[in-house]
């Protein structure tokens, strides 16, 4: 059927296209289809390929639980250093805050007091309380007389002294604790110079 009018013409050349795509789709997945079957063909005729490349992933799920392990093992270490500090350092917050009234108390006996009982008094209690906290791992940080340690001890000043060498701790203003080996609050000392 031939026509003259070319609006009809190019409807049936997109007809006859139409027709002819799922055709040429038809053909473009059989070759797809056949370059499989030949890549398959090629594999099949080495089957020991294949087993060497099942044993691949056997190997590495084997390494892959084993890192798996070790990583398990790690966290569990890790949780138990991290418990352990939280027991050791439970008491710092509280340690922390008595200190002031361990400060208190040594300076209020110091003082001479006019009743010799009553000073008796208040220094057992002091050695109860220190006591106590000694038992939850405070310890006084030794600071007269030994070499200034920046890690423990707080220069506050410099002093020309003679019954000190120079860098030594020639006075302590305020002592200074460690709970269970941390440093909780440095001595603030005085250094010869």
């Amino acid at each position: 059927m031939t026509t003259n009018d070319p609006k009809e013409r190019e409807a049936a050349a997109e007809k006859a296209e139409e027709k002819k795509e799922p055709e040429v789709k038809e053909t473009e997945g059989s070759q797809e289809n056949e370059a499989k079957n030949e890549e398959n063909g090629k594999t099949g005729e080495n089957d020991e390929e294949k087993k060497e490349e099942k044993k691949e992933p056997e190997e590495d799920e084997s390494s892959r639980y084993m890192r798996l392990m070790a990583d398990f093992q790690n966290y569990k270490k890790r949780v138990e250093k991290e418990k352990s500090d939280i027991y050791s350092y439970a008491n710092e917050k509280i340690a922390v805050e008595l200190l002031a009234v361990l400060d208190n108390f040594e300076r209020a006996l110091e003082h001479d007091a006019e009743d010799a009982s009553f000073k008796e008094g208040m220094e057992m209690i002091f050695k109860q309380l220190f006591d106590v906290l000694e038992k939850a791992g405070l310890k006084e940080i030794p600071a007269l007389g030994e070499d200034f340690d920046p890690n423990f001890h707080n220069a506050v000043m410099n002093e020309d002294t003679d019954e000190y060498d120079s860098g030594k701790v020639s006075g302590v203003m305020q002592k200074g604790y460690t709970l269970n080996g941390k440093v909780i609050r440095p001595s603030m000392v005085r250094v010869a110079s």
